[in-house]
Formats: structure tokens, sequence, C-alpha cells
């Protein structure tokens, strides 16, 4: 039966709770309750809310998906209240724990006097899995609790000792659930601070208290809350009345009003005391912690076959304070009595059974199968399938239980001894009904071998195992808040003393999440031990860390409070309030101080004529970080500006805020005017003016242009035109009257739509000029070389009405047609000019001609000049060479030149010391040479023959490698030197002559 693979349906998943908030109810919200179970056949699933069964139906808001519950158009009214998931298969029937549906965190609009605030949401919270936080004007800003703020994890109210200024914004009720991690919020409530109150002081009022009795469970953090309002802002302190100093595991956080006893255990029992003090007086408030413990189930009911007509009492008990009460369920259904017990044994019996312990302080749930088959096996005690452990280890002063599971029918006697002695029962020993042995408060003397002895009527049989007694986990280490500043690395301790045999394991939480090394980008590290080490800290990394210890017998725990101090984070609610042609008044609210004093603030700007944000003068110069406030001068008139803040403290500067919304600056009286301007050139009588426009951040306003005045030089009256575009940079005055190159005054001024702005200085422009009127004189046309011509010629004299330093073309052409001609210009009053890149044994005709801006003169006389044959084409062959007494002598072949080449007059011997130096140049009209150089360098050399048509092909590279020296020489390329020509304008024409 059991071989075919067939199972009772297990829970894998079970839903948790869930809240929501009670003001975000729009018709697309739903939520989803989880349930997963596994079993053979599969199980199949149904909900009950409140007790009664929900009926899934097409179209309803309720729909199954596998065991999971979706719930859509959500109902405050009709969606609040308990679910539980029941899973059913031919097996019987098994049902969830419960889990709640709970609507919250709905706040209210509370205007106050500048005494104290407090906001409450709406509907105070039922489900304890859930932690409140407030944001204050914008994510992710959230209130920072310290001695003037607190944020209650009991209520979710928001209390404030003391209102600043600075705390005046909307306040956002953020909840979140611990279990699903969901996080749900209210919306916005508005702290408005009321001008009709006086600023006076009181003692303190106790506001966030703790009940007179507080429940407490067994291993749990316990956390006690006192806040209290006042001005000054009271201190918070904390006491037993009994005298008993806290132990080190007690954290008391002054700055917010906690104080948390973590691993509650009976001698943290008793009564606790919260001081609040000001210089106007003190008040207290005390209350009890009680030592109580949520149901745990010691002995479950097990899954057991029966025959037909047998009896069976299935027991179910637990540990708790109070004691806990008990109910049985079948297939989901509540039974009766407490003590299920079936006689007679049918198939009707069949199904699943659960027993339900429970306090008002939780409840645990245990399944248990009951099968019944057609026949009674009878059969004496057999360990064979359950042997006792061989080893079983509990810590001092801790609980063991040591099962005894033998299989014998009908059952029979379980008796225990230890060692050769027989265990009776005491106030720590007791031996369960199922026969197992339950051991409290174990000390070293119960160390030893335990054998359980089981019979019945057809045969005895026992098996033993050793219990060891271990020295328990402690961690030396005591709780602690720590300091520390963004960018430093740190330590954070985790010391125990533990039983030698035992090896430790050390498991770290920041903020109740499992830190995993080698992820969070490498911050955290392991240290010695179980110490961490957390490098390069951000303000992300401020929270609580726990160090939890674990052994095979027992575990422990310590928890740190980490405070980052960090550069403040970035302001919010930038607003422009009031904006002139030049100024801007500005406001805005804190973002955090990451716990250290804001201490300045510094406004930055743009345009969309700046590159990127620029630091802006204010009204203050210095804005203290007391200020949210500031007035922004030097703008320009008729600029879209957007704003931000930066807040700056001891550690460093923050990010900076989001932009305000662009506004512009109002319009004014344009100030800057047009520069460079000048002109001259264009047709016969004309004045061109010209100017750089100006720049659109500099106009001050729409509707701009500009006011050109002239007037001829040492006239008394002004000319003036108006030129209506800002982009354009050019004004042309014609008038026949105008003689050439006549010298104006002229100056340009601005205007935009709030009137007229000043001109610029005036400067000296000349009307158009004429063209040259006659042709240069004794022109001279010299060969160079076989590529180069230089022509020279006589300055024309100055001319009213033309420029003074006229300039000259020179065109040059092998044929008749001037107009195929090439040209160089030149520029001002040069005299010669050298053509280049001419072809050797040509002959060249040369005119030259003066031109201005109104045009070219008449071309000169025709010169003619025939170049020089090219030089030798043979690069020097057959180099020897060799080395004398640091003297290095080379030889080469004669060159001949060809019949249509020059004569080869002499050499050039280039040498450089290595391929990165420049070159040396020796001439010498011999086909030898010797070099007084070092023998231990490196040497490149070229000889290249030369004549009357220049510098002829050189021979190939000669490496002469270095006689002695440690070094090696690299290699570099060769450069080659060209000289720049003077712009000229030359005309010749050549014929060639070969």
């Amino acid at each position: 039966y059991l071989g075919r693979g067939l199972q009772s349906p297990v829970f894998t998943k079970q839903p948790g709770s869930i809240v929501f908030p009670a003001d975000s109810m729009d018709r697309n919200r739903e939520v989803v309750f989880s349930c997963e179970a596994e079993g053979n056949p599969s199980p199949i699933y149904r909900w009950n809310l409140n007790g009664t069964i929900i009926s899934p139906k097409a179209g309803s808001r309720y729909s199954l998906s596998g065991g999971n519950l979706r719930i859509s158009q959500l109902n405050k009214d009709q969606d609040a209240g308990t679910y539980q998931c029941l899973a059913s298969n031919s097996f019987g029937t098994i049902i969830s724990r419960e889990a709640s549906l709970t609507f919250a965190c709905e706040s209210q609009t509370i205007s106050v006097s500048p005494f104290s605030f407090v906001i409450k949401p709406a509907e105070p919270p039922v489900w304890k899995p859930l932690t409140f936080s407030w944001i204050f004007n914008e994510y992710p800003t959230f209130v920072k609790q310290d001695s003037r703020r607190f944020v209650s994890q009991e209520t979710g109210n928001l209390y404030i000792a003391k209102v600043e200024p600075s705390d005046v914004g909307n306040y956002t009720c953020v909840v979140t659930n611990t279990v699903t991690k969901t996080r749900v919020q209210g919306p916005p409530t508005p702290l408005v601070l009321r001008s009709d109150g006086i600023m006076g002081e009181y003692e303190p009022k106790i506001e966030v208290q703790f009940p007179e009795a507080v429940p407490a469970a067994k291993g749990s953090t316990v956390k006690l809350e006192c806040f209290a309002l006042g001005n000054p802002v009271p201190s918070i302190t904390w006491r037993r009345t009994d005298g008993v100093p806290f132990a080190r595991k007690v954290d008391v956080r002054k700055t917010i009003g906690v104080l948390e006893i973590p691993y509650f255990q009976q001698e943290d029992a008793g009564m606790y005391e919260c001081v609040a003090e000001n210089s106007k007086g003190r008040n207290t408030v005390k209350g009890k912690l009680q030592f109580y413990a949520p149901p745990q189930l010691i002995e479950n009911p097990q899954d057991v076959q029966k025959a037909i007509d047998e009896s069976l009492v299935w027991e179910c008990k637990a540990t708790g304070k109070p004691k806990p009460m008990y109910r049985w369920m079948k297939n989901g259904q509540s039974l009766e009595p407490e003590e299920v017990g079936v006689s007679h044994m049918s198939g009707s019996d069949v199904g699943m059974y659960q027993c339900v312990a429970g306090n008002k302080h939780g409840q645990v749930y245990s399944n248990a199968e009951l099968r019944v088959v057609g026949k009674r096996i009878l059969s004496s005690s057999d360990f064979s399938q359950n042997l006792l452990k061989t080893h079983t280890m509990v810590r001092e002063g801790g609980d063991v239980l040591i099962e005894c599971r033998p299989k014998m029918s009908p059952r029979g006697k379980i008796s225990w001894r230890k060692g050769n002695e027989a265990l009776r029962e005491t106030h720590r020993i007791s031996i369960l009904d199922n026969g197992s042995l339950r051991l409290t408060n174990a000390t070293k003397s119960d160390a030893g071998i335990y054998t359980c002895i089981a019979g019945n009527q057809f045969g005895t049989a026992s098996s033993a195992g050793s219990l060891l007694v271990k020295e328990p986990t402690i961690i030396t280490t005591p709780p602690a808040t720590l300091d520390i500043t963004v960018g430093e690395s740190i330590v954070l301790p985790c010391q125990v003393t533990h039983d030698p045999s035992l090896e430790p394991k050390f498991t770290w939480f920041f903020n109740e999440q499992l830190i995993h090394f080698g992820n969070h980008g490498g911050y955290f590290e392991k240290h010695s031990a179980g110490d961490i080490m957390i490098r390069n800290i951000q303000l992300r990394h401020a929270g609580k860390y726990t160090c939890a210890v674990q052994t095979k017998v027992d575990s422990s725990s310590i928890a740190t409070d980490l405070i980052v101090r960090g550069p403040p984070g970035p302001p919010t609610s930038v607003h422009v309030e009031e904006i002139s042609d030049t100024t801007a008044s500005l406001s805005w609210r804190p973002g955090p101080d990451n716990h250290s004093p804001i201490t300045a603030y510094t406004i930055q700007a743009r345009t969309p004529f700046s590159l990127g944000w620029q630091a802006v003068s204010t009204v203050p110069e210095v804005v203290g970080g007391r200020r949210l406030t500031a007035t922004v001068t030097d703008l320009s008139p008729w600029v879209e500006y957007e704003f931000r803040v930066l807040a700056s403290n001891t550690i460093g500067t923050g990010e900076p805020s989001r932009p305000s919304r662009q506004a512009r600056t109002k319009e004014s009286l344009p100030k800057v005017t047009p520069a460079n301007v000048s002109g001259g050139g264009g047709s016969r009588s004309e004045l061109v003016i010209t100017w750089e426009p100006v720049p659109e951040e500099l106009q001050n306003g729409g509707g701009f242009g500009y006011v050109v005045a002239f007037r001829p030089y040492n006239a008394t009256g002004w000319m003036q035109a108006a030129v209506p575009s800002a982009e354009v940079s050019r004004y042309v005055f014609k008038n026949d009257t105008i003689q050439p190159f006549t010298p104006f005054q002229v100056k340009v001024g601005v205007y935009n739509n709030k009137g007229e702005g000043p001109f610029g200085p005036a400067v000296t422009v000349y009307s158009a000029e004429e063209e040259p009127g006659s042709a240069p004189s004794r022109i001279h046309a010299s060969s160079l070389s076989a590529s180069d011509v230089e022509v020279t010629w006589r300055v024309l004299p100055w001319i009213t009405g033309r420029r003074p330093d006229q300039s000259k073309r020179v065109y040059w052409e092998k044929r008749e047609k001037e107009e195929m001609a090439s040209v160089l210009r030149t520029v001002g009053n040069r005299t010669s000019a050298v053509i280049q890149g001419l072809r050797g044994s040509t002959t060249y005709s040369v005119t030259v001609r003066a031109y201005n801006t109104a045009g070219t003169g008449p071309p000169s006389n025709v010169v003619n000049v025939t170049t020089k044959k090219p030089p030798p084409s043979q690069p020097p062959v057959k180099v020897m060479w060799n080395t004398s007494n640091s003297k290095i002598i080379l030889n080469w072949e004669q060159v001949k030149a060809l019949e249509n080449e020059s004569e080869v007059t002499g050499y050039k011997v280039l040498y450089k010391r290595n391929r990165s130096s420049q070159p040396r140049v020796m001439e010498t009209n011999t086909t030898s040479v010797e070099l007084s150089l070092p023998t231990d360098e490196e040497y490149i050399i070229q000889i290249k023959p030369i004549g009357e048509g220049g510098e002829g092909n050189s021979s190939r590279q000669i490496t002469i490698p270095r006689i002695s020296g440690p070094n090696a020489i690299g290699s570099a390329s060769t450069v080659s030197t060209l000289s720049a020509l003077s712009t000229i304008a030359l005309s010749f024409t050549a014929r060639t002559s070969l």
C-alpha cells in the first residue's frame, strides 16, 4: 500500500498576513494569498474567510490559481479578516495556519503650534509583523529618528518633540510587511506651522509609553518605547526599579527612546522605568515585563496504521506560558474532546487529524494520518528500525529529548536506565507517554549512557545511546552602537566562548537580511574568527548588524547598531519664489543630514547657454546650514534658469537636489554692445560695416536689434540706420557721393522691447577702394635652380583712393594664354617672391599685377626666365667606409651627369648619430670625406650630388655600427623640412626650351 508512492497532504507553503492601505482602493488593486501542498493524489484546495468557505465562481472577485487565492477589486468592509487554506486528497484534509488581511495607514491632517507634533494612522495596526516609516516631502527622503523625532513601531505614529521651521512639509506613512516584503503607503499629511503660537519652555510630557504589564516571549527580542514632548527637548534614560544592572546584551538607544532586550529569558522579567527629563522638570513611566512562552509542541501525534476494531489514543503536548489550550480537527473540522480516543476502529475513522495548541501568544499545528487495515499484526518489541541515536548532545543548562520508538504490538511497557541504574522521574527528568525521555536544565553529571527498555507479553528489547553535555556558547562581545564616517572601514566584532569540541558557525545579518559574502559589491569581508569587516562604508550600510553563532547544541546572537555619518542628502522642494531681471529668491527643504549637522548650502544654476551647472552669487554671500532661503544675484535678464541646491557638513558636500522648474528672468534695457566692429571693402561708393552679433543670453529681452551710426571723419552729425535682427552682422551704406577709400567714424548700438541701450566705441572704417590704375615696374626674374625662380619688382606709389599697402599677384605660364597661367599672391608691400615647383630647363613668361579689395590692376611687362638644368639623377654608388682613431673615412664613385642634367659641382654628406637625431651636413667637392666622430656610436649616413640645378638623388642609407659601447641605438624616421611660401600674386607664361 505504501509502496505505490501514495501520500497524504503536507503543506510546503502557507499563507502570510497582508496589510493594505485603506485609502488606496482603486478597482485594479488586488492581493494574493499563497498556499502549496504536496501529496499523491495531488491535493485540491479550498479557502475560508472567518471560518466560512469561499466559493470562487466565474466573474467573482475570488479566483484560485493552484492553491493561491487571488482577491481583486478589494473591498475593505468585505475582505478584511482571517483566511485559511484547506488542502485535501483521498487521505483527508489539512487546514493551514491563520493569515489576516488588514487595511492600515490612513493618516490625518494636523496643523500645530510650534510646540510639538503627532501624526497618527487613522486605524492602528492589528498585525505585528509590520514596520513603519515616514517619507518627508519626497521619496527617498525618510524621517530620521533622533532625540527630537520618533516613529513608534507599535502604533505607527510619528512624534516631533519640538517643531522647527525645517519640519514644515508633507509626511507620508509607509507600512512594510516583513513577511511578504510588500510595501504600501498612505496619502501625504501636511504639517503647517501656525503663526499664532509662542514658543515657551515646558516640562516633558510622555506621549509614547509601554503598558503597566508587558508580556515578553522567551527567546524573543523585547523593545520598550518611551518618548516625550517638551521644550527643551527631553532626554530619555532607563533603569530597573529593583536596582539590578542591565545585562550586557541590553541595547539602550537613548537617542530614539527604545530599550531593546534580545533573547528574553526569565531573569530579564521585572519592573522597568523610563525617565524623561529637561531643565523644566522630570516625568517617569513604569511597566512590568512578564515572561511568557508561545506554544511549542513537545509531543506530536504520529502517523499511525491500525487494524479494524483496535483502539487508538493520540496525545498532543505543548509547553507555553500561559498553559496552552488544545483542540483537535479531523479533515479540517473541529472535534471534541481535547484528547482524541478512538475505540473499535472502522473505515470511517480514516483521515487527517490535526492538533492545535494555542494561547494568547500564538498557535501551533501538528498533522497526523490515521489508516485502518483489516487485520491486526502482533509482535514483540523491536528496535531494528528505530535505534536510539548513538550520540545525543545538549548544552549545559539546556533541555533535551531522547526519543524511544520501538515497534511492538500490542504496546507494552517502556523504562529507562542510565549506566546500570534505573532512572526515576524527578522535576528535571520525565518519561513521556510515548516512551521518550525528556531532561531539562542539563548538568555535566547528566552525561552518560542511556538505555531504553521496551517489552510486552511477546518479548523485551533495548537500545542505548550516549548523552554528551557541552559547555554553552556565550558571545563575549557586548552589544554596542558604533559610529563611522563614509569611506572608512570598520571591523564589527563577534567573539565567543564555546565548548572546545564544537566548531561554531558564524552568520551575519544586516537589518535582518542574511549577508552573502562576495556579493554586496565586495564591501563585506570575513575577518578573524567571527568578526566581519566593512570596507569603504557607504550611507546605505547604516543599520542593525546581528551576529548569530550556532553549534550542534545551541545558538546565540548579538546586535550592533551602526551609525554612518556622511555628507548630507540632497535638499528637496527647490522653488523659485520670486524673480526679477537679475535676481531670483529661492526656498528649499533640507534633506537628511546623515548624522552630521548641515553647515552650509551652495546654489548652482544653469541656462540653455551655460556649460553645465555653475555656482552663482547669493545674498547672503554664505548660506548657513539653518537657512532655507536665499536670493541669487547677478543673473542675466530674459534668460531661462534652473536652480539646484547642495548641502555641506563637516564631512563633505552631498548630492545636489533635483532642479527647480525653469523660470525666466524679466526683460531690461540691453547693456552689451557688439564686439569687433570693423568693415571696409565692397563695391565703389559703398561703406561696409561689420560686427559680431550679441549672444542671445546678453540681449536682455525680445525684439533685439542694432542701431548703426556713421559719419565722415571730422564731420559733426551722425547718420543712423536700424537693423531689426539679432543675427545680422553686416550693414552696407551706398551713396554715389562717397569717394573711394574715405575714412568714416562708425559705432554700433543695441535696442530691445524695453528701449535703446548704449553705443559701442567709435572706430574708423574706410569706404570701398578703387582698383590699382598702373602696373608694377622694373620686373626681373632669375633662376635659382631647376625648380625655383625669384621675381622682383618696384613698389607702386600710393594714390588717393587706394591703400598704400597694395598687394601683388605674380602670374606665370608655359603657354601664351594668360588665363591659363598659375598665380602666386603676396600680401603687403613685398617686392619679391620665389616661385617653386617648376620644371628644369624650361622657359617661363612672368607678369606682375597689383590688387586690392576693389580689384586687380593692369599687368606689368612680360619677362622670360629659363630654369636651370635638372640636378644629377644618379645617386653616389660603391660607398666604402672604415674607422680609424675616432674617425670615419668615406669614399664613393664620381657621379656623372647626363646630357640634360647640370654638372656635378660637389657633394653633400648627411650624417646623424641615430635615427631620432637631426642630421648634420658636410659639403665637399671630392669623392671622399673624413668625419671626426667617436666610433662608440651608431651612425646613419647619406650622400647627395649637387649641381647648378640643385641637389640630386641621395645614396642609400648607410648604417655604421658602433665599435664599442654598452647601449644599442633604436631607429627613427627621417624628417623633411619645407620652407613656407609668402603669399604673392604673380602671373607668368613659360616657354619650354629643352
